[in-house]
């Protein structure tokens, strides 16, 4: 059976009737976590929303006034998840999400063409793709793709799309010897009924249920951005097709302009400048390193020249490193004397170390990580890790210094 959405991809409202409801769930991610939602599965007499397959994501859109959250195929029917209960028999309205089916529609067919081209042109076929949600990717049977390669296959594609190449839907029987013909990476076990086609004229006749254009002009351009390493031996090419290509290039002009203001030179010399930056920061990182390193010293130099020093130190900085406390802790000696510093932001995450004897360490270093949520470990009179606040570091200070007078 082939869809509303499969027999006229340009079609955006539809009217049709609810054939059955019942309770359901989908996983879906709220917040960057993958949660449970409760619902209902929908079916239709038929649909113009595409159930992911293909290698193309579903359509989102409305039944009425009910979002539909995710459209799946369960063989030759369409299962519509929402959140709210329809009545079996009731007239519908469906709606489709527009701007985010011709964009599938684009980089479907996008696919197709770039599929076609790289196999006529070199001999690399596809053997898998991705439609991403900021740009695609197709797996080429081949270790590697050259630039003189790449930049030859996107002027052959961009020029199908200049030549208005038009592109039909044709509907085969499973029995159909046409078939041994068409280009396929195999039909899912569930296939059922007539078979779909997808014919580029002149271009490629290729197996598929997905959405597409009616014409190569409508895909307006296709960016190849470039490729990168595969699995066994694959190259995976990135590309943009349409309305992503602009986006592509407005959010990049907006950038461009962004770095003008801030480096104060013009788009060209843009990478020797933050060359340059990156080249002087190194440098004064370096040198602001050397510093530390002679104030860690002197700190330490400072206490134990103090004749009413006691047999606790402490310190807090907001620059340094495992390196910096590390000098302190050696300079100061810590067979007598029980050093705890910390480095980073007051109230925030940070790095922390206790040296000192090592019984009086030991029993010390797990309770100052538990107040600072820390993780770390120790060993030989030394407990240092990371924590995720500061904001207890007076505390830690006080029990410190109390264990000191106990054992005085």
């Amino acid at each position: 059976m082939a869809f509303q959405c499969q027999r006229d991809c340009y079609m955006q409202e539809f009217v049709t009737s609810v054939v059955a409801c019942s309770p359901g769930e989908i996983k879906q991610e709220i917040n960057g976590k993958k949660e449970t939602v409760k619902g209902f599965n929908v079916k239709l007499q038929d649909t113009i929303l595409f159930p992911e397959g293909g290698g193309q994501p579903d359509d989102h859109g409305l039944i009425g006034d009910v979002p539909v959250l995710r459209v799946t195929r369960q063989g030759a029917e369409a299962v519509h998840f929402v959140s709210s209960a329809l009545e079996v028999g009731q007239e519908v309205q469906l709606k489709v999400d527009w701007e985010r089916r011709f964009d599938h529609m684009q980089q479907h067919s996008g696919q197709h063409l770039i599929t076609a081209i790289a196999e006529s042109m070199f001999g690399y076929k596809t053997t898998s793709w991705e439609l991403g949600r900021q740009r695609s990717t197709i797996e080429l049977d081949t270790p590697s793709m050259k630039p003189a390669q790449m930049e030859a296959l996107e002027a052959a594609v961009n020029e199908k799309i200049r030549a208005h190449v038009p592109v039909a839907v044709q509907v085969l029987s499973l029995d159909d010897p046409a078939l041994e013909q068409v280009r396929s990476r195999g039909l899912p076990d569930d296939a059922a009924g007539p078979i779909r086609i997808i014919d580029i004229e002149g271009i490629d006749v290729n197996m598929c249920c997905g959405t597409h254009v009616s014409n190569l002009s409508h895909l307006q351009v296709i960016k190849l951005l470039g490729t990168e390493k595969g699995k066994k031996n694959k190259t995976n090419l990135l590309f943009l097709v349409g309305n992503r290509v602009l986006k592509y290039a407005e959010k990049s002009y907006s950038t461009e302009r962004s770095l003008v203001s801030l480096l104060k030179t013009g788009p060209d010399d843009h990478v020797d400048t933050v060359d340059k930056i990156q080249k002087t920061v190194k440098g004064l990182q370096k040198s602001n390193l050397g510093l530390l390193r002679d104030v860690a010293v002197l700190i330490a130099q400072n206490f134990k020249s103090n004749p009413e020093r006691g047999n606790f130190f402490t310190l807090h900085k907001k620059e340094g490193d495992n390196e910096f406390m590390s000098i302190i802790a050696n300079e100061i000696g810590t067979e007598e004397t029980l050093v705890f510093l910390t480095v980073g932001e007051e109230k925030g995450p940070g790095l922390f170390l206790l040296a000192g004897p090592s019984g009086k360490v030991s029993e010390l270093g797990p309770r100052v990580l538990e107040m600072l949520q820390g993780k770390g470990a120790g060993k030989n009179g030394r407990f240092q890790g990371k924590v995720n606040s500061m904001a207890r570091r007076g505390e830690v200070e006080t029990l410190i210094q109390e264990h000191c007078k106990n054992e005085q």
